[in-house]
């Protein structure tokens, strides 16, 4: 199912390229358009970031397609300590794992 899901989530952070995408935006607009139960930003935050990362980076040895490229953004953000849930901050402040 990877295959499928990060590509979706990497999409959504390359649209973070654009000065007018605001993640949290952009997850009500997923929750509320498409009826998902969190947008991509919230679910990449409970996944973790450096997961997430991990995971694009292995898709991306396997397919060495475009789409499977992990973001500069989320290299960024998890190279600063940004993990989402686990750290308190990823591209939303979220709540930290006890």
């Amino acid at each position: 199912m990877n295959y499928l899901l990060f590509p979706y989530l990497a999409d959504a952070i390359r649209l973070l390229d654009r000065p007018d995408v605001d993640p949290r935006e952009l997850d009500r607009a997923v929750e509320d358009g498409f009826g998902y139960p969190m947008g991509p930003f919230a679910l990449l935050d409970t996944i973790g970031l450096d997961v997430s990362l991990a995971i694009l980076r292995r898709l991306s040895d396997e397919f060495p397609e475009p789409s499977y490229t992990p973001p500069a953004a989320l290299e960024q953000l998890v190279a600063g300590g940004h993990l989402g849930r686990k750290s308190g901050q990823g591209f939303l402040r979220v709540r930290r794992n006890p």
